[in-house]
């Protein structure tokens, strides 16, 4: 099968730069997936799991943060806030972080608090949910 060029890049490093065979990002508007020779586009990404298959019958989730990936001559880069392995997610960080945003979304905020605060308590949701799936998936 053939492949893609797939670059993913967080605000703090490059997450991963490797070829890749099909990968599933979080849309607006559901799922989008990504197989080589895609037709050029920019995606807007939204908080959620990621699916990257590398290898044949290999997948890996990865937790992504906002962003957008671009597809231009069969290769795709993802510019991402976070990216996280199952693996490296704190799952106590990642519950005490959803516990913080769940009672700031009780209190009374300004407009631009109650976004920052919803999109804090989506990250965490999105964290915990891929930690949990880890879990269970041994």
């Amino acid at each position: 099968m053939d492949t893609f060029g797939l670059k993913i890049i967080a605000s703090d490093k490059v997450f991963y730069e490797g070829r890749c065979r099909k990968l599933t990002i979080p849309a607006p508007d559901g799922e989008m997936g990504l197989l080589p020779n895609h037709e050029n586009m920019v995606i807007a990404i939204t908080v959620g799991i990621a699916r990257m298959e590398a290898e044949e019958d290999h997948q890996q989730e990865i937790a992504l943060g906002q962003g957008f990936a671009e597809v231009v001559n069969n290769r795709v880069t993802l510019i991402v806030d976070t990216a996280e392995r199952p693996e490296d997610i704190d799952v106590r960080h990642a519950q005490e972080q959803r516990e913080r945003a769940e009672e700031q979304m009780r209190q009374k905020q300004s407009i631009q608090q109650y976004y920052h605060t919803q999109a804090s308590l989506a990250r965490a949701m999105n964290r915990l949910r891929l930690a949990q799936n880890k879990k269970w998936n041994l």
